[in-house]
Parts: structure tokens; C-alpha cells; sequence
């Protein structure tokens, strides 16, 4: 997640194409990680300056909490930090309740919760400017609360064949 606006298409009048304005200034960066079960709707996110075993800890503790009483399999691509040796005391802590499931390399298309951030970027940053970062991770923790569940599980069931 950026400061910076990703332009996308748009609806216009014919032979008119619209402009629009995107300055920019010194590029902000945030990480946004996340979870969401295709069957119930529901979504987890953590929002951290960066990506990295620490901050991936966060997500997992909180998902732990969220589920006490679920069996969990969270969906992972292949960023190193996934993989963490330091992640192994955890894993055991949680195994009982939560797996790890590594997708192939170079698949985020069979990753559910891809198709929750593509969304979120078209409402989010798609054509849209921001001063702030701030302002940016206003707007997503905004969306992330409003967001239905029903929404959720339409985006997630594009891809309900493959499992």
C-alpha cells in the first residue's frame, strides 16, 4: 500500500479523456496483511510499516484470537518470511488450530484473499489522490470495516472451482 495513486480505467465521454491530477511527492509505503474465510465473509487485517516475521507474528496472533474455538488454514504465498525459523514455537503453540498452507510459487491467483485486495484497490487507490499516508490507511481501514460479507464471498467464490 502507497501514498501514490494507481490510475485505472474509467468511464468517459467519448474523444474526451479525463485528466487526473496525481501529484507526487516522496512515496510512503505500508504493508497490509490479511486473512478472509470464502465461506463466512469474514476478513482480518493488520496494517504495519513493513513485512517482515514480526509483524506477520501480529496477524497470526490475532487470528488465533479471533478463532479460539476454529480450526484455521491460512493461506500463504511464498515470501521468506512466511518461512520463518522463528515462526516454528509459534506454529507448535497454535498447531492444534491453525496450518500454514504454502501455495506453489508465482500462484497469487489461487490465493482468496488476492481477490479481496484487488477489489480493495480498485475502491481504494484506483484513480485516487492522497496527501497523506495517513489519509490512504484511512480510507482502507474504512473500507475494511464497511466492506459486507457478502461482498466477501462473491469476490472469493471467482475462484470457489479450484478447491
Amino acid at each position: 500500500l502507497s501514498n501514490t495513486a494507481t490510475v485505472s480505467y474509467k468511464w468517459a465521454v467519448r474523444r474526451q479523456q479525463p485528466q487526473i491530477s496525481i501529484p507526487q511527492r516522496g512515496k510512503e509505503r505500508k504493508t497490509i496483511f490479511g486473512c478472509v474465510s470464502p465461506l463466512s465473509g469474514e476478513l482480518v487485517t493488520q496494517i504495519a510499516d513493513k513485512g517482515n516475521t514480526k509483524t506477520f507474528f501480529s496477524l497470526l496472533f490475532k487470528v488465533a484470537e479471533k478463532y479460539k474455538r476454529q480450526k484455521v488454514y491460512m493461506v500463504l504465498d511464498n515470501v521468506r518470511f512466511h518461512h520463518a525459523k522463528r515462526l516454528k514455537p509459534v506454529l507448535e503453540r497454535y498447531s492444534h488450530r491453525m496450518e500454514l498452507v504454502f501455495l506453489p510459487p508465482y500462484s497469487p491467483d489461487l490465493n482468496p484473499i488476492e481477490r479481496v485486495w484487488w477489489l480493495m484497490r480498485k475502491r481504494v487507490t484506483h484513480n485516487r489522490w492522497v496527501k497523506t499516508m495517513g489519509e490512504r490507511v484511512d480510507e482502507l481501514e474504512r473500507w475494511c470495516e464497511t466492506i459486507s460479507p457478502l461482498q466477501i464471498k462473491t469476490v472469493c467464490n471467482l475462484i470457489e472451482n479450484i478447491y
